[in-house]
């Protein structure tokens, strides 16, 4: 499971320091962390930033080349996740790269302008579908337009079908590229609809919800079963029902091919046993495409807790998938930040304090709290899911039973959420949005240590927590559409539980319980508040992590109202959040996560269905249209991700002596080389 960065409560304090137009594409080193610009392009609602790798340097060769050789890995899968988000994202990839590479015209006219601001938003969101809200969007030029740039960049270079002139490839683009109509939702979370045929990624083709539930449900998927379905296209093949898996030999094979590559270089500089086993069991993995070998490989990941190195690499969230099926592809290499790991640390070490003391029923508590590792770790790349938008914290592996029976690895992003706490001037948004100078001068003092300890918790504690019935099955057949939402807000809803607990201040990683209150603050402020900034007028929460802040705020504040928990204040037409007692509001977070907790142990969809639609989905257009206004005074961007660092082997002969990282600083020049590199896959897969 990942923890978004959405707007993390740093995000109030900081924001971007303007916009780079196409800054020149060339990569340099960094040495002085304080001469490091974190800001580069920016465009649409997005701003791109960049993040340094700290204690790369201080690796041995050895670790050094492994990072190479897992960083390549996880780039080598990156057409993968473009296929996954739509069947056709790779055509229209490979159609804007080659106007962008070849193209010699005026690259200064507004009409190129909308052609770059949609480019940028293709890539960043690895298709055409946003990358948040998962709706469709069309370039801002004309289609006469983009047919011009077509018509005058190098004809040889467009993903023709055999024998197809350019006329016809105009004419088959149209609609993929300009309708707004045609596959206008990525994944569609709406009640009373087919889940499957609304939702346009290329996870099913010519299949009804029904008939994918069918053809599940004859797997079981009590006690210790594979996660069925996780790494596999489900379509018709002469009217049979037929997973297309996702291996060497077998969908997206020229891809997974030179994954397997560059992890058969890693595994002889691979740090120890443990590790080299786990890599070893991905291998074998990706090559059989049995979910009961990514079971081994995932207990065996696990197990390795000494390396300094880490990676994740696989087929892994299914938040892409409506029905929480099947998992996108994504990678993560990392080194563990030994000094921000002591905190995170601290809290893994009290897991079962936690568990024992949380306000679950006793029938829903882990009795045995197994090998949770916690860690703060520095990214050195990240590809697929996480890239270019990325997580602030993760925890894995995903199957219930393995973190039941042989724990699981929480992490924190350092050197990620560095880069947001340091991304630029002060954005003003904490002062347009906190209610009174009490809270305003708490989050300033303690926003960014509650952001990180919720973020700790959430992952670490909230994840690991609670305990599926006996004989109830794996939450993608129990709770459907609603699964992602709510294993969120429980996770979410521990972190807020324990933030304000003494506990924290005890075990010393809290200096008071001032930072708790300020967690509070913040989520409820940008539960019912500030993350509408992300939401188009007229729309409702269609993203995972969306819903649950806004089901977890929404509920207790409608639960606290005979109490006056919470208000709504209204000040000269602007509406606040004001929390007028942090106990209460405390308890009332126990309450809904002992609910929740229930329902994901019972299996309870109907009360999953109620309590997601009715807290978590439907938005104030009133308060939409006033925080969209306040935001637009204060030039804030809502969306942040990043270009990614760059290894560079040095060679002697055929030899690697050295690996250097250089910090690039144009996004779109690193989306035009990923192109030309670790382009793997045909446009129809």
């Amino acid at each position: 499971m990942k923890y978004s960065s959405l707007l993390v409560v740093a995000a109030l304090s900081w924001s971007t320091a303007g916009f780079c137009q196409q800054t020149k594409p060339t990569a340099k080193p960094i040495s002085k962390p304080e001469t490091f610009i974190v800001t580069a392009d920016a465009f649409a609602d997005i701003q791109v930033l960049r993040y340094q790798v700290p204690g790369f340097n201080e690796l041995s060769l050895q670790q050094k080349k492994l990072s190479y050789y897992l960083s390549q890995a996880a780039l080598s899968g990156r057409d993968i996740i473009y296929d996954q988000h739509g069947k056709y994202n790779l055509l229209i990839r490979k159609t804007l790269e080659n106007i962008y590479n070849t193209y010699k015209g005026n690259r200064t006219s507004t009409d190129w302008n909308k052609f770059h601001e949609y480019s940028g938003r293709f890539f960043f969101s690895n298709g055409n579908h946003h990358h948040y809200g998962n709706e469709k969007f069309i370039p801002g030029c004309s289609f006469e337009y983009f047919s011009g740039l077509i018509k005058a960049s190098n004809l040889k270079g467009l993903p023709l079908a055999k024998g197809e002139t350019v006329t016809a490839f105009l004419n088959r683009i149209k609609p993929i590229i300009f309708d707004l109509n045609f596959q206008p939702k990525m994944v569609d979370l709406s009640p009373n609809t087919d889940n499957v045929v609304a939702s346009s990624n290329n996870f099913y083709e010519g299949v009804t919800q029904k008939e994918v539930e069918d053809y599940y449900a004859k797997f079981d998927t009590k006690g210790d079963a594979p996660s069925w379905g996780l790494n596999s296209k489900l379509m018709k093949v002469n009217g049979q029902l037929t997973e297309k898996v996702w291996k060497v030999g077998g969908m997206y094979s020229s891809a997974i091919t030179q994954i397997v590559y560059w992890l058969n270089k890693a595994i002889p500089v691979a740090e120890n046993a443990k590790q080299k086993d786990a890599l070893e069991k991905l291998v074998k993995y990706y090559r059989s495409g049995n979910l009961k070998d990514f079971d081994e490989y995932s207990i065996a990941w696990v197990a390795d807790t000494a390396s300094r190195l880490d990676v994740v690499n696989g087929f892994i969230e299914v938040y892409d998938d409506a029905i929480g099926k099947k998992a996108s592809f994504e990678s993560v290499v990392s080194i563990k930040d030994l000094e921000a790991t002591k905190r995170i640390k601290a809290i893994a070490d009290q897991a079962q304090w936690f568990e024992d003391n949380s306000p679950l029923t006793p029938e829903h508590k882990k009795k045995k709290v197994k090998g949770i590792t916690a860690k703060a770790i520095t990214v050195i790349t990240e590809s697929g899911a996480s890239s270019p938008a990325t997580p602030i914290g993760i925890n894995l592996p995903n199957a219930d039973w393995i973190r039941k029976e042989y724990g699981s690895k929480s992490v924190s992003l350092s050197n990620i959420v560095h880069a947001y706490n340091n991304k630029g001037q002060k954005s003003g948004v904490l002062d347009e949005f906190a209610y009174g100078d009490d809270v305003k001068a708490r989050l300033r003092q303690y926003g960014a240590l509650a952001s990180d300890l919720h973020t700790d918790m959430h992952e670490c504690i909230g994840h690991a927590s609670g305990q599926i019935n006996p004989g109830v099955e794996t939450t993608d057949k129990t709770l459907k559409n609603y699964a992602s939402t709510l294993e969120e807000a429980r996770a979410d809803l521990v972190g807020l539980y324990y933030v304000l607990d003494p506990k924290l201040v005890e075990i010393g990683v809290s200096p008071s319980m001032e930072v708790g209150k300020a967690g509070y603050d913040s989520y409820i402020m940008n539960g019912l508040i500030t993350q509408l900034t992300r939401i188009k007028p007229g729309n409702n929460l269609e993203e995972a992590h969306m819903r649950n802040r806004q089901l977890n705020a929404k509920w207790v504040f409608e639960q606290g109202k005979k109490d006056n928990v919470i208000e709504l204040i209204k000040v000269e037409g602007k509406t606040y959040t004001k929390i007028n007692d942090y106990t209460k509001l405390r308890q009332l977070f126990g309450q809904l996560l002992r609910e929740i907790q229930r329902i994901k142990s019972e299996g309870d969809f109907a009360s999953a269905s109620k309590l997601v639609e009715n807290y978590g989905v439907k938005v104030d257009q009133d308060l939409l249209t006033e925080v969209a206004a306040r935001y637009a005074k204060l030039n804030v961007k809502p969306y942040s991700g990043f270009i990614q660092p760059k290894l560079i082997p040095v060679m002697k002969g055929s030899n690697i002596i050295d690996v250097k990282v250089e910090y690039p600083q144009s996004f779109y020049q690193q989306m035009l080389e990923y192109g030309k590199k670790y382009s793997y896959l045909p446009v129809m897969n």
